[in-house]
């Protein structure tokens, strides 16, 4: 039994003629009843009552022809589902993201990625360090990072999507927040707050990197993981940081922000994914990536 059995009974039961069945399927009338009744024959009943003016279901034929239904029913859609996902149009999509741009890109990414792909069921991981992020990549846990350069895993591509300006987070009442703009020199006798150093985070060696070269070894008092928590020891006066602008998304109370001078006033955002798996689904979700980071206000 073929499951082209299963569609000429169906045919048959349903138009309840030879002819009109045969024309259905494109074929001659002879083979189709010949196939219908080698199917009797398999299952062992008759499923027609043939007379010379009518053709009827059986009871078996009745009760068969409810099951034939749902089996093609499940196999079509079984069909239409693997070509979906092999079109890149349906599947799960797993998504980290950088602390920064969990408060502006994220939020507009997910609902780009629900009205270009609506039957692909998204999950986010917010506040993840790039490190985490890479391997995360690596195990197969997320399928598309959101992350700080470098990326130097040669077995994962990333693609600068956007740039962000470097802002200094201020307590209101910090003397520096009566400046326009400032210089990462301004910092040189201030407390940091910084996101987790030793290699675990980008923006920390970048930070560190921007000091040393403006001639001194930044002063950091307290190292977090999290930007929302960063910034809030910011308000608590605590310190001073080095973020990227969409941290001002935030909206925490008690903090200002400063722009740093344009000769050092932006750090990249890049989309990163393992290069040996480019499916048409992390294709279609680049794409989304890049034209929502394009549009997404900071």
């Amino acid at each position: 039994m073929e499951l082209r059995h299963l569609r000429y009974f169906q045919a048959v039961a349903e138009e309840l003629h030879f002819g009109r069945a045969a024309d259905r399927l494109h074929m001659a009338q002879p083979p189709l009843s010949q196939q219908i009744r080698q199917l009797e024959r398999e299952i062992g009943t008759d499923l027609f009552v043939r007379t010379t003016r009518s053709v009827e279901l059986t009871p078996a034929g009745e009760a068969y022809l409810a099951r034939v239904v749902r089996i093609l029913d499940a196999v079509d859609s079984a069909a239409d589902q693997a070509r979906r996902i092999g079109d890149g149009v349906e599947g799960h999509l797993a998504i980290g993201c950088v602390g920064s741009a969990t408060y502006s890109l994220l939020p507009r990414l997910v609902r780009a990625l629900g009205e270009a792909l609506p039957e692909v069921d998204v999950s986010v991981r917010g506040e993840m360090l790039a490190p985490a992020q890479l391997a995360a990549l690596r195990t197969g846990e997320i399928d598309l990072a959101l992350l700080r350069p470098p990326v130097d895993d040669p077995d994962i591509s990333a693609e600068p999507i956007r740039r962000d300006r470097l802002l200094i987070a201020l307590p209101a009442d910090h003397p520096l927040a009566d400046h326009d703009e400032l210089d990462i020199d301004d910092l040189r006798d201030a407390d940091l707050i910084g996101h987790a150093g030793g290699g675990r985070s980008r923006m920390s060696s970048l930070v560190t990197t921007l000091c040393v070269r403006a001639g001194f070894t930044p002063r950091v008092r307290h190292e977090v993981e999290e930007t929302s928590t960063l910034v809030t020891l910011v308000a608590a006066g605590l310190g001073v940081a080095v973020v990227p602008e969409p941290t001002a998304a935030l909206g925490i109370g008690g903090v200002v922000y400063r722009p740093l001078r344009a000769q050092q006033a932006s750090v990249e955002l890049l989309v990163g994914y393992r290069s040996a798996n480019v499916s048409p689904l992390i294709a279609n979700a680049i794409r989304v990536v890049r034209a929502a980071a394009t549009t997404a206000t900071t």
